[in-house]
């Protein structure tokens, strides 16, 4: 979920490339840690659920990192595809689901998806790629693979939320999370903010997953304000820790009867969309 300033920087530029996660890429165990502490509640879970039932349909999740989201939507989807650009970690999600016959995970970018027109319900991106300005074109991808009817989710961290958006705003000054709101308004999704609970193990755990997200000057504060919270002393090891974190969740129906101008997936939009700037993966 850490975005460098170089990331950010290259929404605006051209190009196809896929930058490097600073976290899971190099970092998997730890972030693997991170994914069991988010979300203990299902907050996320219920909201999405909410906004689309995928009971029986055609799911991809896109930056599906080493998987560890797909057996939920297996659980009850009749077919889940994980799209992931990077070698190893798709790898590493074929392993995690090699026991579900209807899970298949493939390498692949979100700005050119190596998939058929309108074959999901369902398309979910979790902190992947779709930060804001920059990513019309893996929005223009996703459409494009959506059934008429079809459901885009898009769950990406509420920096205006305290105190994780904090830290976050220290890491990416420039960041404008009012101006990615009313860009994704623009493009035709809905809003939710939801307020989630993070559940360490313990304080080593929690520390752990906050270097890897943060810069170490953001993630030393981090670390200390936490422990306060928590009242956990530096000796402490035992102790639970929480964290509140939000996240948004951008969700958009792709039209079954005419076409509205955000949603048109021609041709033509499609090869502009080739010379667009892209955002780089946040797993």
């Amino acid at each position: 979920m850490r975005w460098f300033p170089r990331a950010v920087s290259s929404f605006r530029r051209g190009g196809d490339e896929v930058l490097p996660s600073p976290n899971i890429w190099y970092y998997q165990k730890a972030y693997e840690v991170e994914n069991r502490a988010q979300d203990v509640d299902g907050e996320i879970w219920r909201v999405l659920a909410g906004c689309r039932d995928w009971s029986g349909e055609d799911v991809l999740d896109i930056g599906c990192g080493d998987g560890f989201h797909l057996p939920m939507f297996a659980a009850t989807a009749r077919s889940v595809v994980g799209i992931e650009p990077h070698e190893p970690l798709v790898r590493d999600a074929r392993n995690r689901v090699g026991g579900l016959s209807n899970v298949e995970v493939r390498q692949g970018r979100a700005q050119r998806l190596p998939l058929p027109d309108a074959v999901f319900d369902v398309v979910h991106a979790r902190t992947a790629y779709f930060f804001g300005p920059g990513c019309e074109p893996g929005l223009r991808e996703a459409e494009r693979v959506l059934r008429p009817g079809g459901t885009l989710m898009i769950v990406d961290l509420d920096v205006t939320s305290e105190p994780y958006g904090r830290w976050m705003r220290l890491d990416l000054p420039r960041y404008d999370p009012p101006g990615v709101e009313k860009f994704f308004a623009r493009q035709g999704f809905d809003c939710r903010k939801v307020p989630t609970r993070w559940l360490f193990e313990d304080a080593a755990a929690m520390e752990a997953v906050l270097k890897i997200e943060f810069s170490a000057p953001v993630a030393a504060k981090a670390v200390a304000e936490v422990r306060r919270l928590n009242g956990v002393s530096s000796a402490a090891g035992e102790k639970r820790v929480t964290l509140p974190v939000g996240y948004r969740v951008h969700t958009r129906t792709k039209p079954t009867g005419l076409v509205v101008p955000s949603h048109s997936v021609s041709s033509a939009d499609a090869s502009a969309g080739a010379a667009s700037s892209a955002s780089p993966r946040m797993p």
